[in-house]
């Protein structure tokens, strides 16, 4: 398979970003030597379908193809296949940085923090409130610590931007010994909203530093609520299946349906959690798919299979709008909805349907713009601004991971095509 050609640059050590999922390592690379540092990177791709029939690989340049991956470590050779493209790519340069999107940085790691064995330890402690994605990050930093020791890798938290949070919102209704033991709100999604709170600024000037809400609505979704371009309130909680209905997740649920589950129908624990996690959202409810984009092709659709996508996605539609709700009475009220994420960036008919039933809050769309993707979809006389912006996580990790204390390119980095 041909390699895309190289991409001009500086000539300093590259900064690589990792975003480690259970199916897919996403991956981009910048060059630092320019600044400031470029949003769009030397260029990107990912891995899909990790542990699955068919994965494949695509980069930007590059038309995806098939790959294959040994069953028994198809993450291990997922990673192999990053590496050797990227050094493949090279042109003489080196790396000189690795950045990782960390779900979960518990009630330790607040600030992006240099890897080594010890904070690696202590992060898989957390991998049961994010064992969609943690466990998956660490095999990767592990990985690299393994093979190249002196290669400065960074973890970029997504629960650090909303350690802003009042007390208030971080407290959890439990016995006050749980509050003391670490159990809380921490709040994910943080490296998209931290970009959101550079972008929007930028964009749409002040009305982006009052009463702001942004829709991260993706596989995984929630809301922040921000005042002053800092976060005042999430809808993720304690783990990442609080909040808003998902693709594969529950969100918001009643404890007592747990307790059920397990006491009358006796599904153990691991069962408890496939479900909750991997079985429940819009793929649960409309039994068809986890994306808006599929179902909504059935709604039409006759009997129970058109039924089920109608209520999958009136119940999607109704949580944002609840919980959206729920952060304008905290704010006070509402200037400015941004929309990002997959889902938020691309299906207009959730957009039009969620500001549909915002027009209380004084939201009145433009259909022309909506349906263009237009970064200001909201029409001249609506009393709130509604934006779409598309994320960047990847510029935010790599900002984040150089600004560092303590990190500096190292003469171990892998480069040339030698450890």
């Amino acid at each position: 398979m041909p390699l895309a050609p190289t991409v001009s640059s500086s000539g300093a050590d590259l900064v690589v970003v990792l975003n480690c999922g259970s199916s897919s390592i996403k991956f981009a690379v910048f060059d630092p030597g320019i600044e400031p540092l470029p949003r769009k990177p030397l260029w990107n791709g990912k891995v899909q379908g990790i542990g699955g029939p068919k994965p494949d690989f695509g980069e930007s340049g590059v038309a995806p193809f098939p790959v294959t991956l040994d069953p028994a470590r198809p993450y291990r050779d997922a990673l192999a296949l990053i590496r050797g493209r990227i050094l493949a790519r090279l042109d003489g340069r080196r790396v000189g940085l690795v950045a990782h999107r960390v779900v979960h940085g518990g009630n330790r790691y607040f600030e992006p923090v240099r890897v080594d064995a010890g904070v690696l330890d202590d992060l898989r402690g957390y991998i049961p409130l994010a064992p969609l994605h943690q466990p998956f990050a660490l095999e990767a930093m592990g990985i690299l610590l393994r093979e190249y020791p002196r290669l400065p890798q960074v973890a970029c938290f997504d629960t650090g931007f909303h350690h802003s949070l009042p007390d208030v919102e971080k407290l959890l209704p439990l016995p006050w010994d749980a509050w003391q033991r670490g159990l809380r709100r921490y709040g994910f999604h943080g490296l998209s909203y931290a970009y959101m709170a550079t972008v929007l600024p930028e964009r749409h000037g002040d009305a982006a530093r009052g009463r702001t809400i942004v829709a991260h609505l993706g596989s995984g979704a929630s809301l922040c609520a921000m005042q002053g371009l800092e976060s005042v309130a999430t809808t993720m909680g304690f783990s990442a299946l609080d909040g808003l209905m998902m693709g594969t997740r529950t969100g918001a649920l009643d404890p007592g349906a747990l307790i059920y589950l397990m006491e009358i129908e006796e599904l153990g624990l691991e069962e408890v959690g496939q479900l909750l996690y991997h079985r429940s959202g819009l793929l649960g409810v409309s039994g068809i798919s986890s994306e808006p984009r599929v179902i909504v092709r059935h709604e039409d659709d006759d009997g129970e299979a058109g039924e089920r996508a109608r209520m999958a996605l009136q119940l999607y539609v109704r949580r944002i709008v609840r919980e959206i709700g729920a952060m304008a009475a905290v704010l006070g009220g509402l200037d400015m909805l941004a929309f990002t994420a997959g889902v938020g960036e691309h299906n207009a008919f959730i957009r039009e349907r969620v500001c549909r039933d915002l027009r209380f809050l004084g939201v009145e769309l433009d259909e022309a713009a909506n349906g263009a993707d237009a970064p200001v979809i909201s029409s001249a006389d609506s009393r709130v601004l509604v934006a779409v912006e598309p994320t960047n996580e990847e510029w935010i990790a790599a900002r984040q991971a150089m600004e560092c204390p303590g990190v500096a390119a190292s003469s171990g980095s892998p480069g040339r095509g030698r450890r």
